[in-house]
């Protein structure tokens, strides 16, 4: 057995016991070297990974993320992870088949040598459904055997994203290929299988790690049905978002590289104040007019990518020149204007070093070669006059073609018979020349077709054609002109596509510093015309926010009242935030997560001042007001993220939670809210920064929470004026103020309005109808109505 068998068994044992496993000995650290096999899933622009480690017997996995076809994504993560095996199906888009081909030259030289091995597998074995049964019907050690099947679901549920499909269907696959291959165990007995010690969430080296559940509810991505009834079906259209908000993009791709910013914040410090310089200089007021320049160039930087896919392919469309004809010139304006902007910013001289001269070739090259306005009349490629004197040749005889035919058609009405009238000879392509004269007549059946010297070819539109001896001598002297200047000017378009292709290097180039240059662009123009100010960043763990504002609610609010924030290392780490319902909560600690997030992206950020400190991830439960439903499977919803937080978050985490176990017995949420915060407390300084909204007074009265500087109490500001309760939306410190309940606002009125429903009725009940002195119009107008416009 090998010593990675002897030890995974040793660990299979002590589990199987209910024991934790002894310390691995430097000695054995040394002699086992960990091994790790990755699978990989990419369809539609999105990436799922799950890799088990033998060095501690886990699985790690990254939730569906977005990656482009150039996959940099999952280039860094096997660059990082540096997998001895990289698993994946067999039935694949040609991209991962491209970069699993040319896996082992960027990373073989990290693993002396090694390359990963590759392995695929029928598209079967990954199916959704197959997966979800592999993982919930296995024997994990660290699942406790007490639990029913319905309480194993909730608890791997809690651990195991199961709204990220492409990541379940790469832990199935993972599965059957660790069952089928058995790293450490291959000479154990059958029914010992591949320990699974743990399964664990894997973030990139400075990737922020967001949930899905925080993308929703603080609205980064909104997608609403397209109001043309012309896509309703299929088309969508993004509603009032952050993304939305942020997106001045000029170009498709500056928005996908916006979209991919906001999927994957960034905690690299360098990274994030690189971004903010560039849009710090977009904002002077004397570079106004360098950013319109920018971005009138912008709007001409096409899909360079997808035109460069059609030509290794060969099919390249007219509008393909066209684009690419655009984009690069405007690249070369891009290049020429950042040449004239300081070079201290490190775009700028990147722009100006990597969009090389190359781009001057490529664009003249296409100038010459390309008839744009005859491609378009004729719909496939032109070459323009003075390229190929061949074809230049053959386009002057196709030009005389007209006056030489109608000659010939002279020659042979002469040689006709009198009864026919006329004649021509027309050219067709791939056919030839032939002698088309009118149908006779008496020209009935196909016999009477027959002319002596002619042979016949077709009938059409009451025209019969010929073909003739000079017809015949037509052909063999200038042949099939047509199709020969095709395929002549499909040679030279072959040719420049080569020439292009192998150039294609200074044109990825173009397609990436221009889609960042149009994101940072956009996001100077917002931050200018919102009042948007650069956050600063604290390698400390701190949130500090002055006059924080709603990016979205201050937008759609006639008045916004803006909030400051202060989460330090020592004091206010766990704020927990009281008021009545409508105060502003629920907006409060979404303002501090978009605050944050936005920072953490290289964003300017709505706040009079903002410092954040390297955050590592953002965990949310906060009930969104279109759907919130009340009884247990919302409790449950909420126990799953709450569990998600409390495994996942760490100091450097923010944790945003809205009415933790709303709907549910008190007893029971209000218990299970104090064990989660008296968890984060116990950390002492490895709290994570936790923001609760919560109805639960009783954390206060009942002295569930110890009292500790890592706890602050924060109320909504309210004051009672009459009969009204007026919302300030203003935080305050504390939490109590009189200690009594507050009214409903209209409950005196209430009472007024029931006295003069009672006091009306009993004016009613003592009225005599039969005594003939009553005026009921009298009573009517001096008694009831009245007191129904009081009661009104």
């Amino acid at each position: 057995m090998s010593s990675l068998g002897v030890k995974q068994h040793r660990l299979n044992l002590w589990f199987t016991l209910g024991f934790q496993p002894p310390p691995v000995t430097e000695q054995e650290d040394e002699q086992e070297k960990p091994e790790v096999y990755m699978c990989v899933l990419w369809y539609g622009g999105e990436l799922g990974i799950a890799y088990y480690d033998t060095g501690d017997c886990s699985i790690y996995f990254m939730t569906d993320t977005p990656d482009n076809e150039d996959l940099k994504l999952l280039q860094k993560v096997v660059e990082e992870v540096l997998p001895k095996c990289i698993l994946s199906s067999a039935k694949q888009d040609s991209s991962i088949a491209k970069f699993l081909t040319n896996i082992g030259d960027t990373t073989g030289d990290k693993q002396g040598g090694r390359k990963p091995e590759v392995v695929l597998y029928p598209n079967m074995d990954f199916g959704l459904e197959v997966s979800k049964q592999r993982i919930l019907s296995r024997q994990f050690p660290f699942v406790p055997a007490s639990m029913t099947a319905t309480e194993n679901i909730l608890y791997l549920s809690s651990i195991i994203p199961f709204e990220s499909p492409l990541v379940l269907r790469a832990l199935g696959g993972l599965l059957k290929f660790l069952d089928r291959r058995r790293p450490g165990v291959e000479l154990e007995d059958s029914h010992v299988v591949v320990p699974i010690l743990a399964f664990k969430k894997f973030v990139l080296t400075d990737i922020v790690n967001v949930d899905q559940d925080t993308y929703h509810v603080l609205q980064i991505f909104k997608s609403e049905v397209h109001p043309s009834v012309y896509k309703q079906a299929s088309g969508k259209k993004e509603g009032l978002s952050l993304y939305g908000i942020l997106n001045q993009c000029r170009c498709k791709w500056g928005e996908k590289l916006l979209r991919l910013w906001l999927m994957r914040p960034t905690r690299n410090l360098t990274e994030l104040n690189k971004r903010l310089d560039v849009i710090q200089f977009f904002l002077l007021a004397q570079n106004h007019e360098t950013v319109l320049t920018l971005q009138e160039c912008l709007k001409n930087i096409k899909n360079v990518p997808l035109i460069l896919r059609r030509m290794s392919l060969s099919n390249t469309k007219v509008s393909d020149w066209q684009a690419l004809y655009k984009t690069v010139y405007s690249a070369v304006c891009l290049r020429d204007t950042c040449r004239s902007l300081p070079s201290a910013i490190e775009l700028f001289q990147t722009i100006s070093r990597v969009f090389t001269d190359e781009l001057h070739y490529i664009a003249s090259l296409i100038s010459k070669v390309v008839d744009f306005e005859g491609s378009i009349s004729e719909n496939h490629f032109i070459v323009r006059p003075n390229v190929d004197p061949t074809i230049d040749e053959k386009k002057r005889k196709l030009m005389g073609l007209s006056d030489f035919l109608t000659d010939v058609a002279r020659k042979e009405l002469e040689d006709l018979d009198n009864r026919i009238p006329s004649c021509s000879v027309i050219y067709i392509p791939l056919i030839g020349f032939l002698l088309s004269i009118p149908r006779l007549p008496s020209m009935v059946d196909k016999n009477d077709f027959e002319i002596d010297g002619l042979d016949f070819m077709f009938l059409s539109e009451e025209k019969l054609h010929y073909r003739s001896a000079r017809t015949k001598e037509l052909d063999s002297l200038l042949g099939d002109l047509h199709c020969e200047i095709r395929d002549q000017e499909t040679l030279i378009m072959y040719q420049l596509q080569t020439k292009i292709l192998e150039r294609s290097a200074v044109l990825s180039d173009v397609t990436e510093y221009a889609a960042q240059l149009d994101v940072l662009l956009s996001l100077a123009v917002i931050a200018r015309e919102n009042g948007y100010i650069r956050p600063c960043f604290s390698h400390s763990h701190v949130i500090r926010i002055k006059d924080g504002r709603h990016p979205l609610m201050e937008l759609s609010a006639k008045t916004f009242v803006p909030n400051s924030v202060e989460s330090s290392e020592t004091y206010g780490r766990i704020k927990i935030l009281t008021g009545p319902n409508s105060s502003g909560k629920s907006i409060y600690l979404k303002q501090v997560g978009l605050i944050t997030f936005m920072a953490l992206t290289g964003s300017y950020v709505p706040a009079a001042e903002a410092e954040i400190g390297a955050v590592d991830g953002i965990y949310t439960r906060i009930h969104s007001r279109e759907s919130v439903s009340l009884g247990l499977s919302t409790f449950m919803i909420d126990l799953n993220q709450v569990a998600k937080a409390v495994n996942n978050a760490t100091e450097r985490s923010l944790v945003l939670i809205d009415e933790f176990g709303k709907g549910t017995n008190t007893v029971d949420g209000l218990s299970l809210l104090a064990a989660v915060l008296r968890h984060w407390i116990k950390a002492a300084t490895q709290c994570p920064h936790v923001f609760v909204a919560t109805n639960f007074h009783s954390l206060v009265q009942q002295k569930l929470l110890p009292d500790t500087p890592l706890v602050q109490y924060l109320a909504m500001d309210t004051q009672q004026e009459g009969d009204e309760l007026v919302f300030f939306y203003q935080i305050k410190e504390g939490l109590f103020r009189s200690g009594k309940p507050i009214q409903h606002a209209d409950q005196s009125l209430k009472e007024k309005q029931l006295q003069s429903c009672k006091s009306l009725v009993d004016k009613f009940l003592s009225l005599d109808l039969d005594d003939p002195q009553l005026d009921l119009k009298e009573f009517m107008s001096q008694d009831v109505l009245p007191s129904s416009v009081s009661m009104l």
